[in-house]
């Protein structure tokens, strides 16, 4: 079965990183191929307003562990959990979204522009050329990030792992010391989804599946969002 356009660009973008994986340096996924939609392109945010939002997007999801999932959050899987810690650390910080979320404490500071907020907020580039709130894991992957490397140890704050089962993708978030995700199974009483777990634990995994190193084929590697640097 041939490759749909998005599937094979990412493809492209992986074989350019060289046959022993993803250990290259990040590098932006190749242009749209011929007779491909050109979507408009995003803003890309500087060292100092891409610290401050992986900061952000670390607290958010982070209280999703500690606290329990938020109301706020509706679609709750592993691409779900991505998307909604991105969109509130988009979000206008105000006292009524603090007592919302229920966040206080030390906050990260609010670097990134209102208008460039607006601009990434919920705009997700989806495989089909479209854009939305809404896009899956191997979206937000394919068309929404780079390759950093199948290093776990390259990762930075907010950058994803990202696991290919064939069937089904999953997404982990590296919040600097631990990796968090959400199993996508639906809510229970006494389980809520949320996991967390060291980077040395996940590496000991006992189903080798699930462990983030470069001999793992289910492992295609850690990708950072597009937007930041």
């Amino acid at each position: 079965m041939s490759l749909v356009p998005s599937r094979r660009r990412f493809c492209l973008a992986l074989a350019a990183l060289g046959v022993a994986g993803l250990a290259a340096p990040a590098r932006a996924l190749p242009a749209a191929l011929p007779g491909e939609p050109v979507a408009s392109p995003m803003p890309r945010l500087d060292a100092a307003q891409s610290r401050a939002l992986r900061a952000w997007i670390v607290r958010i999801a982070g209280e999703q562990i500690r606290r329990g999932p938020t109301p706020r959050w509706t679609h709750r899987d592993c691409a779900g959990l991505v998307r909604f810690a991105v969109a509130e650390a988009l979000a206008e910080h105000d006292a009524r979204w603090l007592r919302a979320m229920g966040i206080g404490g030390r906050l990260p500071p609010d670097l990134v522009p209102a208008d460039i907020r607006l601009e990434l907020r919920h705009r997700w580039r989806r495989p089909d050329g479209s854009e939305g709130a809404y896009v899956n894991a191997i979206g937000l992957v394919q068309e929404n990030s780079v390759p950093v490397g199948r290093d776990a140890g390259r990762a930075r704050p907010a950058d994803l792992l990202f696991f290919d089962q064939g069937v089904e993708q999953h997404l982990m978030l590296w919040t600097g010391n631990r990796i968090i995700y959400h199993n996508g199974a639906q809510a229970r009483p006494d389980d809520d989804g949320m996991r967390s777990a060291s980077l040395a634990t996940l590496l000991r995994w006992h189903d080798t599946r699930w462990r983030p190193e470069p001999g793992n084929p289910n492992f295609a590697g850690v990708f950072s969002l597009a937007f930041l640097t």
